[in-house]
């Protein structure tokens, strides 16, 4: 693999090298919009030189508020062209979210691209200048369209250099407000060859984008598939993405552990559990019933399946296992641009998240903290100078605020998060993400999250998974409690799970209880329930139903 300094010098490369190939492929609900790489610079070149005649102080930061699409890529490659830093937003924020960023990041403009309720997010935008494009709608200020038609492409700039700041990407924020980090050019052309290191690609590789681009994992994989001269193509929507998906076959597939449910709900709507195993045990059919499988899912061509942003119950693994799909678990953060840990199909020891990658030094503190330093740390919050020195430690080591184990062979094991931690009023830690896991084993069981701060065991609130709801209330009251009964007496003492409580609502982005990339927001969820704990506690019922 070629390396570059910058994701905008390996376009520069792939757009003399390869002008005709595929770079972006826009899916619509009918047909799609493909660019090739020379197409691409020449937008590209014509946006940077709109931005830089709006006369914006140098390195200005300019924000994008989108959903996944070629423009989202086209404008960071045209803000990086004309020196200035990205600030991505998620497209799910609501209007005090947005404004909260665009003020503390101190945005000069912004482009608007894709989005389901700019309504709902407008009041949030001051008055800076606004791009938006058409084709979604084209919903304020200038249009991409018109600069498009009327501008002459920038030909003359200065390349970025790697200690340049590149892009603020703020943290989604699951115990607390988010928080900026400053990753370099180089940090980020640091990932992709850490990727592309680590991970077999095809040339000309291909991905499918659907996962927030406001997130550093997704950029991170776009980047590694640019430095590749690949293709990425964007998802249309929710309720077309399966058929996207097949219809792509990527090289590299990338999805959290609730997508990894929602595929695994589908297969069996399809073709129940019974079936299926019946099936697989035929070896003359097995082949057959894998290889249909792959292909209807869109992964019967990725050399990599990933799981990450959250654990992945090993149960899950090992059902996808048995039709022949490899899930590697991998471990990152905003602040080391997901450079950290993975499995790799040559070295995968289910229920860990892998070996560190190649370059990277860690360490556990002694209360067991994972602390890491690599090439792609970020350096510092923006604005935040106290809070930037308290993640580091005196050598340099960012302090990621997860508790883990390492075993002989280094295969690093997830066993908490040091802001999760509570006590119980017996004094008692809990630390509930070991517990999480062991309930996302669960069918019935959509999301977890383990509470009790001041009671004397903690409780479980749970949502249900479709095969929950649709079973009637004793069925599920049942199959609940004897789960219950056969996880307590594995766990200590203090960790006894003494109720757990079935709410009426899945928590999502759009009510706050989840982040973009369907993470939950503890905090959020505490303040929300905290109130009703003790009269949960207190009724004689193990499985008690919100009211």
């Amino acid at each position: 693999m070629k390396k570059f300094n910058s994701s905008l010098e390996a376009f520069i490369y792939w757009e003399k090298e390869a002008p005709n190939n595929l770079f972006l492929n826009q899916l619509f609900e009918k047909n799609n919009k493909p660019l090739s790489y020379a197409e691409a610079g020449i937008e590209i070149r014509k946006i940077a030189s709109y931005l830089l005649k709006l006369g914006l102080p140098k390195k200005s930061h300019v924000a994008i508020l989108s959903k996944n699409c070629s423009h989202w890529i086209l404008a960071d490659l045209a803000i990086s062209m004309a020196g200035f830093i990205s600030i991505p937003i998620y497209p799910t924020l609501m209007a005090k979210g947005v404004g909260q960023i665009l003020t503390h990041s101190e945005a000069k403009a912004i482009f608007i691209g894709k989005l389901d309720d700019f309504d709902s997010q407008k009041e949030g935008i001051p008055d800076i200048p606004v791009i938006s494009v058409k084709t979604f709608g084209g919903i304020a200020g200038t249009l991409w369209e018109d600069i498009i038609e009327r501008e002459s492409g920038l030909m003359d700039f200065t390349m970025p250099k790697r200690d340049d700041l590149y892009t603020i990407i703020y943290t989604s924020g699951t115990t607390g407000q988010p928080k900026g980090a400053m990753h370099t050019v180089g940090n980020f052309s640091n990932a992709a060859t850490a990727f592309n290191q680590a991970i077999p690609l095809p040339g000309n590789p291909k991905f499918l984008s659907y996962l927030p681009l406001a997130h550093v994992a997704e950029r991170a994989f776009c980047s590694g598939i640019l430095f590749f001269g690949g293709q990425i193509t964007f998802a249309h929507s929710l309720e077309s993405f399966a058929k996207n998906l097949e219809s792509v076959q990527p090289d590299v597939f990338f999805a959290v552990p609730r997508i990894w449910t929602k595929i695994q709900e589908s297969i069996l709507e399809n073709l129940p559990q019974r079936k299926l195993s019946m099936l697989l045990a035929i070896p003359i059919v097995n082949t057959l019933v894998k290889k249909k499988i792959n292909t209807k899912l869109g992964l019967a061509n990725a050399t990599f399946i990933c799981s990450g942003a959250a654990p992945i119950a090993p149960n899950l693994v090992n059902w996808y296992a048995n039709l022949g799909i490899t899930i590697l678990q991998g471990y990152g953060m905003t602040e080391d641009c997901c450079v950290s840990h993975t499995n790799l199909k040559s070295a995968n020891k289910i229920g860990t998240v892998g070996k560190a990658l190649a370059d990277v030094s860690i360490k556990l503190s002694v209360d067991n903290e994972i602390c890491i330093k690599n090439k792609c740390l970020f350096k510092g919050y923006y604005k935040a100078p106290d809070i930037t020195t308290r993640v580091f430690d005196k050598e340099g080591y960012f302090k990621t605020g997860d508790i883990g184990e390492y075993d002989k062979e280094g295969f690093l094991t997830i066993t908490g998060r040091v802001k999760d931690q509570f006590k119980t009023d017996k004094g008692k830690y809990i630390s509930p993400s070991p517990l999480e896991l062991q309930f996302s084993k669960n069918t019935d069981i959509e999301q977890i999250c383990i509470v009790g701060t001041g009671l004397p065991q903690p409780i479980a609130l749970i949502t249900a998974s479709a095969i929950g709801k649709a079973k009637k209330r004793e069925e599920l009251v049942a199959s609940l409690s004897n789960f219950i009964q056969t996880l307590n007496p594995t766990l200590k003492k203090h960790e006894k799970i003494e109720k757990v409580v079935v709410l009426q609502n899945d928590w999502t982005v759009e009510n706050g209880m989840t982040t973009p990339t369907l993470k939950i927001k503890r905090n959020r969820i505490e303040k929300n329930y905290r109130p009703l704990y003790k009269s949960w506690y207190e009724l004689e019922q193990k499985v008690v139903f919100e009211s």
